[in-house]
């Protein structure tokens, strides 16, 4: 017996941990190379591991909701075609033979997996080859033609439906090779959401439940504490008339050059952050004990609630984007939050935030700024409500702007005119042409 030990690999985000989530695999079983065995759980995503190996499992080293170094090994493998390994022993990440053929397989992985998502992340010490065989290429020679009635699906669009509480089983592909898309998990999720209330869940058999605080809850209980006890917030709140920004939203639904591409409001109230920062730079700024950055950009962050808790990536250099552009940015982003595939550096370096409570059907609230940052805007649902007009009451949709801002970095009077900048835009969206 020739036993391979897998170390835990830094996943490309220079965290030294992660939590072993769940094993996909049990001792005895074979594993193939590249078949993802595991799923681990980083304080910023969920990760799945592709095995380096060919052979049987021979001992999984960690527990499902242990914590593990980077570095450490997670499972043994009496792996074909290793020569040099001692049995059992632990291998190191450079000098030995077996781990050399491992790293060589998962580089091959990794820069597939870069390949087919586009994404360009690997696994760090894996690096990208030149050599890689497309893994759908792979598959179609593994699979026989009685299997093609299964489902297809790429591992991302599998999170993704697990996370939704999607069956696979029962979406309609629409991929050209009869494969399930990201669009067709979403899609059959939003039509389930009207029954999602209809079932009370059972009531606890225990008093009290205990959740551990680590991963991204860690993170944000960090982060939340930090920005609340060290910013001085004030928040300000505006009624809008937003019939027009509705007008518009539905107008660009009906473009060919937006089919395809979700438009919601949220894409005009990031549009009117855009313009209102032009007219008031101060409110995208930083603080620092010595000096107060402005930036001239906008780095634009969108609070994105996934089933790992909040992360806020940013779109860079948003004011640089059409308007289409910006609707792809936005779905993407989201898109990738929900899949758990949102990279530290997409977190990095944002410079002011969206959160949209409106989403979940609430009118405004006060938030907790971004650390870094000194403006967070929201936007709440839109709803039909009596409007005044010219002295007459109509039916109009309505919705609240609000902010919250770092009162050492923006005066009352600054917050006041970037506040009713942003409300002048939801109102009247055709100041975006001036």
């Amino acid at each position: 017996m020739t036993v391979a030990r897998f170390p835990l690999p830094d996943v490309g985000e220079g965290l030294t941990e992660a939590e072993m989530v769940s094993w996909r695999v049990a001792p005895g079983d074979r594993v193939e190379l590249n078949q993802v065995i595991c799923e681990i759980e980083t304080a910023k995503s969920l990760v799945e591991l592709p095995s380096p190996f060919a052979g049987v499992v021979v001992e999984l080293l960690v527990a499902e909701g242990e914590t593990v170094e980077v570095g450490a090994p997670i499972i043994a493998v009496d792996a074909e075609g290793a020569e040099g390994a001692d049995d059992g022993a632990p291998q190191g990440a450079t000098g030995a033979p077996v781990l050399a053929e491992a790293a060589e397989a998962a580089e091959d992985t990794a820069a597939t997996v870069a390949e087919e998502e586009g994404s360009g992340a690997v696994l760090v010490g894996y690096g990208t080859g030149g050599h890689v065989e497309s893994r759908r290429h792979r598959l179609a020679r593994a699979v026989p033609a009685t299997q093609a009635a299964q489902v297809i699906a790429k591992p991302p669009i599998r999170n993704l439906a697990r996370e939704l509480g999607v069956d696979l089983a029962v979406v309609m592909p629409t991929g050209l090779a009869g494969e399930i898309l990201r669009e067709d998990v979403i899609r059959h999720a939003e039509q389930a959401k009207v029954f999602q209330n209809l079932e009370t869940p059972e009531t606890p058999t225990e008093r009290e439940e205990r959740i551990p605080v680590k991963g991204v809850r860690k993170a944000i209980a960090t982060a939340m504490v930090t920005s609340k006890f060290t910013a001085p917030h004030v928040s300000e709140f505006t009624e809008v008339n937003a019939t027009r920004t509705m007008e518009l939203v539905k107008r660009l639904k009906a473009q060919p050059d937006f089919a395809g591409v979700k438009v919601s409001p949220l894409l005009i109230m990031a549009k009117a952050v855009i313009w209102a920062i032009r007219r008031n730079p101060m409110v995208n700024s930083t603080w620092t004990d010595d000096e107060i950055i402005v930036h001239n950009y906008v780095n634009l962050g969108i609070a994105a609630a996934t089933p790992r808790g909040l992360i806020v990536p940013n779109i860079k250099d948003a004011q640089d984007l059409t308007m289409l552009e910006l609707a792809e940015a936005l779905e993407q982003l989201t898109l990738t939050a929900r899949e758990g595939r949102t990279t530290p550096q997409a977190m990095q370096g944002g410079t002011v935030t969206i959160t949209n409570v409106g989403s979940f059907g609430v009118d405004t609230g006060t938030a907790i700024l971004n650390p870094g940052e000194v403006t967070i805007m929201v936007l709440g649902a839109i709803r039909m409500k009596p409007w005044v007009v010219d002295g007459e009451v109509r039916p109009a949709y309505v919705t609240t702007v609000s902010g919250a801002f770092d009162h050492r970095v923006v005066d009352g009077d600054v917050i006041s005119r970037f506040i009713s900048d942003v409300a002048s835009v939801i109102e009247e969206p055709a100041l975006l042409l001036d």
